[in-house]
């Protein structure tokens, strides 16, 4: 079966959260499961640099704002084949993907991803004489056009072009445009209507996928319900209810070959669940290469994150004072709000024996944070799946989490009893609130004070696998229902 994945980042080639992750260990998972797997990105810097030797499969002229477009087909470090749009009017420029170097989003971005989505589709359609994709899979809003582009081809040729298939890594991101950028997407002004991708008198990439799309996915089953709700629904839970038989929570994996104690370059000392003295190593390492006072009485909590309100940091804001009073440390490595960045860098300047704050995002870093912390903090007001918690687990640094989303599916609570029988691996905490926050905390120093029991939750959190190939599997059956013969 020929799968196409749409998607705006891949790991490793360009990373600005877990989509990239997922875009990096999906598609490889699905190849051994018998896939014949391609991806298609926008050719930014990055992606042009790491995509090895490159042929050309076609040239195509003024396309969304660019005057010449080239689609050259190379190869990703996993080995799975991916085509890159080489279009630098819209892709080669400073900042992120999606943001300038101020910030603040490119004002062309329904051109920039419009063109990946009407790349998409059109490799289902013949772009590529000797490839055609049978299905369709696009990730979040930047690829969400892709559905609607194939329904409205197959209405102009009266035979069907592709299965689709959307999922939906964070719904609160959209995609939302005013309305008279309708004309430069290229698709029927009849779309835009409620049955279609108008939302409140905008456009709305996300809700053309959620509606055109044959199948929906999401991150995690917990997800797949919370979004059907008024108050995770974004205000699109009515259009998910009505799509709720075509609805999917499949949790994300783990690629184990990076993400692995045991195999893991870029941490000092390797270590598994049957020696984890190397942990304690890493733990040593980590308080040195933050400059933290080196103590052993008490955890440290660690945060990998956006630093944003959903992800609930605020929460660990309020608790810091307290923290560092029982003798607690935290070691923070994000980018996000600037007001969050600022009131980091505040306690840090505060507690500079007990509080760590690097602003921005290193993936070396980030693999030294989740090894060397006890703790890997995760409070998030919604969490579509996480996978920062999921490393966390499988280096033994036990996760503090709301019991939303992905969280709820992956962490276990740590209780004396779940400790004892092997299924305790974090800490969970319900109500969103800085005294729930703080209580979750206080189990987690009380829990540390233990030894013993610790290193057994440690074993019990290493011993969970969450792997990219149940996802594939789980993946699989959705895509056999709409490929195209």
């Amino acid at each position: 079966m020929r799968v196409l994945h749409a998607c705006s980042e891949v790991f490793p080639l360009l990373k600005t959260g877990g989509l990239a992750d997922v875009t990096g260990a999906l598609p490889p998972a699905l190849a051994r499961a018998g896939c014949d797997v391609r991806l298609v990105l926008p050719g930014f810097p990055a992606m042009l640099a790491g995509i090895g030797p490159t042929r050309e499969i076609a040239t195509l002229s003024h396309r969304f704002g660019a005057a010449r477009v080239r689609l050259l087909l190379g190869q990703l470090p996993s080995g799975v084949s991916a085509y890159v749009i080489d279009a630098p009017e819209l892709y080669a420029r400073a900042g992120n993907p999606y943001n300038d170097a101020d910030n603040h989003a490119y004002a062309d971005n329904h051109r920039r991803f419009g063109l990946l989505a009407w790349i998409a589709a059109d490799l289902a359609v013949g772009l590529d004489p000797d490839w055609q994709a049978q299905v369709v899979h696009g990730h979040d809003w930047h690829a969400g056009l892709a559905p609607a582009y194939l329904k409205a081809w197959e209405r102009a040729n009266g035979r069907r072009a592709a299965g689709s298939v959307l999922t939906v890594h964070n719904l609160a991101y959209q995609g939302l445009f005013d309305a008279h950028v309708l004309p430069e997407l290229e698709l029927p002004g009849d779309y835009f209507q409620m049955h279609g991708l108008e939302y409140y008198g905008r456009v709305s990439f996300l809700k053309a996928g959620l509606f055109f799309a044959d199948k929906l996915t999401t991150v995690s089953p917990a997800y797949a319900r919370e979004i059907q709700s008024p108050e995770q629904g974004c205000g699109l839970e009515g259009l998910l209810q009505s799509r709720a038989a075509d609805l999917v929570g499949i949790l994300n994996g783990v690629d184990y070959e990076v993400w692995n104690p045991a195999l893991d370059p870029l941490i000092p000392v390797r270590y598994d669940a049957r020696r984890l003295r190397g942990k304690k190593e890493c733990r040593r390492a980590l308080q040195r290469m933050a400059g933290l006072r080196e103590q052993d009485e008490a955890p440290i909590f660690g945060v990998v994150s956006r630093l944003t309100e959903q992800k609930g940091l605020h929460l660990l804001l309020g608790a810091l004072p307290d923290i560092v009073a029982r003798g607690g440390q935290v070691v923070l490595l994000g980018t996000g709000d600037h007001w969050l960045e600022e009131a980091f860098r505040v306690a840090a300047q505060r507690f500079p024996e007990s509080v760590s704050v690097e602003i921005g995002y290193h993936e070396p870093r980030s693999h030294e944070i989740v090894a060397g912390a006890d703790i890997i903090t995760v409070p998030s007001r919604f969490e579509p799946c996480g996978l920062t918690q999921l490393y966390g687990l499988a280096y033994g640094t036990l996760p503090l989490v709301r019991r939303v989303g992905g969280l709820a599916d992956s962490v276990i609570d740590c209780t004396p009893a779940t400790v004892a029988d092997r299924s305790g691996t974090g800490f969970v905490f319900d109500e969103f609130s800085e005294p729930a926050f703080a209580r979750a905390v206080e189990r987690a120093f009380e829990l540390f004070r233990t030894p013993l029991q610790w290193q057994q939750a440690q074993r019990n959190a290493m011993r969970a696998r969450f792997s990219w190939d149940d996802a594939a599997a789980r993946m699989l059956p959705l895509y056999q229902e709409v490929a195209k013969p």
